[in-house]
């Protein structure tokens, strides 16, 4: 998929639930994973000629994981015209030394938004775009389902009081397995993770779930994705403003 579609997808997104502002500011949390660059290449590409005039600029929390080197990010945001922020903190050491979390991932998301936060805030930013995409919308809904007994999701777009800074996720309409191709076709930088629980989450095992799934039902995610539209789930109706 090239530039100018899959960026068609992510402003169909952001229209249908009015996520992009006359006078919005707009940080992108850029973990280098081919998610959040993705995003950020198409919000870069949106901004010349979206109806709001958005401003764009990218923010990586550096959480002290070993071997780590957001260089690439940072020469593509430079060429690019993209302003770009690394905060350094001390997360890892945290959540795996100091507090030795048994299940990590949670402790170590909520530090990781609480610093994104603050920083964009910081930034003069009122919206903080975020990668998840289709397949994570899928997923966190039956992790929610099967592991909680709760139906529900993360909301397309969240205004978040306490932090006063707006959360959307423009590329709902595109799947995992798109973005992953079409980062590659632009040749975008990427930055290996090296978090000891990376494909060791629960939400893997949800990842292997559905996949079994799919070999009998292959259109099991676009269902599960429609119902959550079509209940919809708090946040998830499309009316105009």
């Amino acid at each position: 998929m090239d530039l100018n579609r899959f960026t068609g997808f992510v402003r169909r997104c952001a229209d249908d639930y009015h996520m992009l502002l006359p006078g919005d500011r707009v940080a992108v949390g850029v973990s280098g994973g081919k998610d959040s660059m993705a995003l950020l290449a198409a919000l870069r590409h949106l901004r010349r000629y979206h109806p709001s005039r958005f401003e764009l600029e990218a923010v990586t929390i550096d959480m002290g994981f070993p071997g780590m080197e957001f260089g690439p990010v940072g020469a593509w945001c430079e060429a690019n015209e993209v302003p770009y922020t690394i905060i350094r903190t001390d997360i890892r050491e945290i959540v795996f030394d100091a507090r030795g979390e048994e299940n990590p991932c949670s402790l170590c998301s909520k530090m990781r938004r609480g610093a994104l936060n603050d920083a964009i805030k910081a930034r003069g930013c009122n919206k903080l775009a975020l990668g998840h995409h289709f397949d994570d919308a899928v997923e966190t809904f039956l992790m929610n389902l099967l592991f909680t007994g709760q139906i529900g999701c993360f909301k397309p777009s969240t205004y978040m009081s306490r932090a006063d800074v707006t959360q959307i996720r423009p590329m709902l309409y595109l799947g995992e397995g798109t973005i992953a191709s079409f980062v590659r076709g632009e040749g975008l930088p990427l930055v290996p993770t090296t978090c000891p629980e990376d494909k060791e989450s629960k939400r893997e095992e949800i990842k292997t779930l559905i996949k079994r799934l799919g070999a009998d039902y292959p259109d099991l995610k676009d269902k599960v994705f429609g119902a959550m539209q079509r209940l919809p789930l708090d946040g998830w109706g499309k009316d105009p403003v």
